[in-house]
């Protein structure tokens, strides 16, 4: 491959609205369509970084709200930044504590200027603004740093979600205003809640700033999943073509692979993460809640089409056992395995669209996630 500049993205393929491309960052060169494991306290709950590259993870994400609270940003700079400090040199994504602050509705009073909010740990007070975002993204020295916005509650009237995007536009310029770091890629984020005129109206305010990647945010917020899959379906393919999309929060395997088909290329959430350690796995059979009886003297792997460790050296039978005993390797088997299957299902959608077989893949996908999404 060619030598890229930080910050460049190259569109190597396309089949339909699916992208296979890839985008150059500090800390190497990410591979998309791609799922981003989110290491919300500067780790992936129960891996370790070995094993994440183990199962193909590109890039873990951090969360700017909760690494402010503890340890604090001027920690983790001085012991070397994120990526020293957790022990990973892949790529690193942070958001901008955004959705955080605004989910603490309680403890928060907003302003043109920020948010002040309580600690949900001690009940300190602190200010977000766009400028101290970007302060402390740029101090845990993160590879893609999102713009602060507002993440508005679902249902939203008309005129709060007008306001909100005139906000978040007004406060993208304020984030971009104070990025200093060049090694640092900045992000806009869409919103607009599920208006189409509204969506529209956010993304030509949001890519009317020149950045090297947006955004769609404001999804996963409650609302019913089929109006997110419709919207992105005609938002997806009208986002800049020669910038990375990224769909912040979702999703689903089956999420995953109507938005790819939307043309998204980069996706996070943290469902695979936290469904195992409540003993709900993905396979290529469809969901399988590892605690049911049926489990209980079934000797065979958890996914028959699954090379991952979880697969290759415990039975259901053990899986479950682990769980029903709530020892932590139930968690950690469950989380290898889960994130082993979401890395595969990107990997081989990037094949299928670089070999322009993706509605086979697709479809092979749809037939497997929807056929079994009412079983369990």
């Amino acid at each position: 491959m060619e030598q890229m500049n930080v910050g460049e993205f190259k569109v190597l393929k396309t089949d339909g609205a699916a992208r296979r491309a890839t985008l150059m960052t500090h800390h190497g060169a990410v591979q998309t369509p791609t799922f981003m494991a989110v290491g919300t306290k500067a780790t992936v709950k129960a891996m370790t970084p070995e094993e994440l590259k183990e199962c193909g993870t590109q890039v873990v994400l951090g969360n700017t709200y909760h690494l402010h609270l503890r340890p604090g940003e001027k920690l983790v700079k001085k012991m070397g930044g994120l990526h020293k400090f957790m022990n990973w040199d892949g790529p690193i994504l942070t958001d901008s504590g955004g959705f955080q602050v605004f989910s603490l509705s309680g403890l928060r009073t907003m302003t043109e200027e920020g948010v002040e909010f309580r600690s949900h740990l001690d009940g300190a007070k602190y200010f977000l603004s766009p400028e101290t975002s970007m302060q402390i993204q740029m101090d845990l020295g993160a590879d893609i740093i999102m713009a602060f916005d507002e993440c508005l509650k679902y249902p939203a009237t008309d005129e709060e979600i007008k306001r909100s995007m005139d906000l978040t536009h007004r406060w993208l310029l304020r984030s971009k205003a104070a990025m200093t770091r060049p090694e640092s890629l900045l992000f806009g984020i869409v919103q607009g809640g599920l208006s189409l005129e509204h969506r529209r109206y956010s993304m030509q305010q949001v890519t009317s700033v020149e950045l090297p990647g947006y955004a769609l945010g404001g999804f996963s917020v409650g609302e019913p999943i089929e109006l997110m899959h419709e919207l992105v379906k005609v938002i997806g393919p009208e986002m800049p073509a020669h910038k990375p999309r990224y769909l912040m929060g979702v999703g689903t395997p089956l999420d995953l692979i109507l938005s790819i088909d939307s043309g998204i290329d980069m996706f996070d959430c943290v469902m695979p993460t936290r469904v195992a350690r409540n003993g709900t796995l993905y396979t290529w059979q469809g969901k399988v809640s590892i605690k049911r009886t049926e489990y209980k003297e079934d000797p065979s792997p958890l996914d028959p089409e699954c090379d991952c460790y979880t697969c290759k050296n415990y039975s259901r039978a053990y899986l479950r056992h682990l769980f029903l005993s709530g020892e932590i390797l139930g968690s950690r088997l469950n989380t290898i395995h889960n994130l082993h299957f979401y890395m595969t299902l990107m990997r081989k959608a990037r094949e299928a669209i670089a070999e322009g077989r993706w509605d086979a893949y697709k479809m092979d996908c749809l037939t497997r996630f929807v056929k079994t999404s009412e079983k369990n």
